[in-house]
């Protein structure tokens, strides 16, 4: 059921069981889940289902670190988030992203991936992806194409793994109707979190704050919140809820903020093809982004290449995904990038710095630049024209993603400036270390070399980025992760394992801001399959029966415990009741 938060009464109060924020992919997973279940749910949403220029403005803050763009059109702020301008790649982390390495400080993740995988599972139909397989054998016999082809990799030291496309599935149009007639779910669009409220002991979280471009404002109280805001907003939504807690909510460990990851971005190199290998579209962006042809089970597929995990050891190397982009004419003109920008606006992201008339005239100074750009990116010619595509290509680069080392040197504060709402913009300061750099060098390196001796390629490498300034074409990928990293002891993450907020009983933070590493996979499958796995935990703490409520509750008095972990055994389950006759019972000595 949909409501406009713009047109309730002011000062209105929504009581539920369940209260998401934010209604991006987790917000929208659980949501769904929470429905099946039958379990009384609100979900916020900061935007409406179109785009619109002042809830935009929200993302706006100030970058201290690396060059990096992260508000406008990076991220979409309306129903649907992320998943607006999602790429659709899915891949599940590899066993090896989820370890603790001795050369990677603050790596490792608290469970393994085998706890994943039945998630991953279920987030298949979700997102529309084929079946749970993902061997490169049995995608590359089952497209069957003689321009679909493995690349022989012969000494080891080089892998290669198939990624699946997702449609990609856009959440607000795939979803609408079910969020629209959910008998459960109450979805309030325009409604925009202000603050965080709590008890007077900061154990657990009584209601959220709304407040509305029109001036109207709303509280929810909730027994559970769920933060589902992205890897930037998380952060900055709980340090801004600073009433009683002069840090913010959950960083009485100075965490929250720290640890801002994204996958840095290259092209790098100039890859000459033998004859034999030029019109291979498995490796190459160019040829196998969302391409029927690259296609099995009604699912897209794409290859990477990445260094095998005792190569990584040995050379102390994070991961990385590589993969060829062709160039054809046209590609890294101001007409490209022009074109890059009207594809943008259509998924709700606003640069600021351009205009679309602006764009339109760079598009009309440059006609061959931009004819040249639309055919090889959008086009996919035939017969004697596609004849001509393949020999437009003169060369291809290696573009590679490479994990980020966690660093609590990477952070999202708060700025002294604020935005429309009162609330301050994010401040962000984007870190990558020398083992990033040494990453890149390493893994291009040894990539190459694996090439030339299988003579599929003629390498020419860029000088090593290692003691140098990163190149102006670095890029993020827009993976906003690690801003309330997970971790079992609260010295070390904000939330534990269950992605419960340590300290407080009542409130869990989703999407990739819970990611302790990063791996070198695209995030939204994962966040995806982690909000599955949150929304069973929270429906089990719903259902946990009386009886083994009031043993936890008992056990904790009788052991000498006080008032304080009495009532945080009880808001496992929370029954109203049994609170009411908790609290005011002294401890048993």
């Amino acid at each position: 059921m949909f409501f406009d938060a713009r047109r309730v009464d002011d000062g209105l109060v929504q009581e539920t069981t369940i209260c998401i924020v934010g209604g991006g992919a987790a917000g929208i997973t659980m949501a769904l889940e929470f429905e099946r279940h039958g379990i009384d749910t609100v979900l916020l949403e900061s935007g409406g289902f179109k785009p619109h220029a002042q809830t935009m403005d929200l993302y706006r803050g100030e970058n201290v670190g690396i060059p990096y763009e992260f508000g406008d059109g990076m991220r979409s702020r309306l129903l649907g988030g992320g998943s607006n301008c999602w790429g659709g790649w899915c891949r599940p982390l590899d066993a090896e992203d989820m370890h603790r390495h001795d050369w990677i400080p603050d790596s490792g993740w608290p469970f393994e991936l085998n706890e994943l995988l039945p998630y991953y599972e279920r987030a298949h139909p979700l997102l529309r992806l084929g079946p749970l397989n993902y061997d490169i054998e049995h995608w590359v016999s089952a497209v069957n194409r003689s321009d679909v082809r493995r690349m022989p990799l012969p000494s080891g030291d080089v892998l290669d793994s198939v990624s699946q496309f997702s449609p990609p599935l856009r959440f607000a149009k795939a979803y609408r109707k079910q969020l629209r007639d959910a008998r459960h779910v109450r979805l309030f669009l325009h409604a925009n979190v202000v603050d965080i409220e709590t008890d007077a002991n900061g154990g657990s979280v009584t209601s959220v704050q709304v407040k509305t471009f029109s001036g109207s404002r709303m509280t929810v109280k909730a027994r559970h919140f769920v933060l589902a805001t992205g890897g930037i907003e998380n952060a900055r939504i709980l340090l801004a809820s600073n009433k009683g807690h002069g840090a913010g909510l959950g960083n009485g460990n100075d965490l929250v903020g720290r640890y801002f990851m994204d996958h840095p971005r290259l092209q790098l190199g100039k890859v000459r093809f033998r004859d034999a290998w030029r019109r291979n579209k498995l490796y190459d962006i160019m040829f196998h982004y969302l391409n029927p042809a690259v296609a099995a089970h009604g699912t897209m597929v794409a290859a990477q290449m990445t260094v095998a995990p005792e190569v990584r050891r040995r050379e102390r190397l994070l991961n990385g995904r590589v993969w060829f982009w062709s160039v054809f004419p046209g590609e890294g003109t101001a007409a490209a990038d022009a074109l890059i920008r009207m594809k943008h606006r259509l998924h709700a992201k606003v640069d600021p710095q351009h205009s679309f008339l602006g764009d339109l005239l760079t598009m009309a100074r440059e006609p061959f630049n931009t004819l040249n750009f639309i055919a090889a990116r959008q086009l996919r010619p035939v017969g004697i024209l596609k004849e001509l595509h393949f020999q437009m290509i003169k060369e291809a680069r290696f573009q590679m993603i490479c994990e980020p080392t966690p660093d609590p040197n990477s952070r999202v504060t708060l700025a002294s400036s604020r935005d429309a709402l009162g609330m301050p913009r994010a401040r962000v300061n984007w870190q990558l270390g020398d083992q990033v750099k040494h990453t890149f060098d390493r893994t291009l390196s040894i990539i190459a070399k694996e090439l030339q001796a299988a003579q599929i390629a003629d390498i020419e490498l860029d000088p090593p980025l290692l003691g140098r300034e990163w190149p102006a074409a670095l890029e993020g990928t827009w993976h906003h992760m690690g801003t309330t990293r997970m971790h079992d002891s609260p010295k070390l993450g904000v939330v534990d394992r269950n992605c419960r907020i340590h300290g407080v009983s009542n409130m869990f933070v989703a999407g990739s801001s819970v990611f302790p590493t990063a791996g070198a996979n695209f995030p939204t499958f994962t966040l995806v399959a982690l909000a599955l796995r949150l929304s069973d935990h929270i429906v089990t703490r719903l259902r946990r029966p009386d009886a083994e409520l009031r043993q936890s509750v008992a056990n904790a008095v009788t052991a000498g415990h006080d008032k304080e972990l009495a009532v945080s055994a009880a808001e496992e389950g929370e029954p109203a009741a049994l609170r009411a006759r908790v609290q005011p019972t002294p401890a048993v000595r």
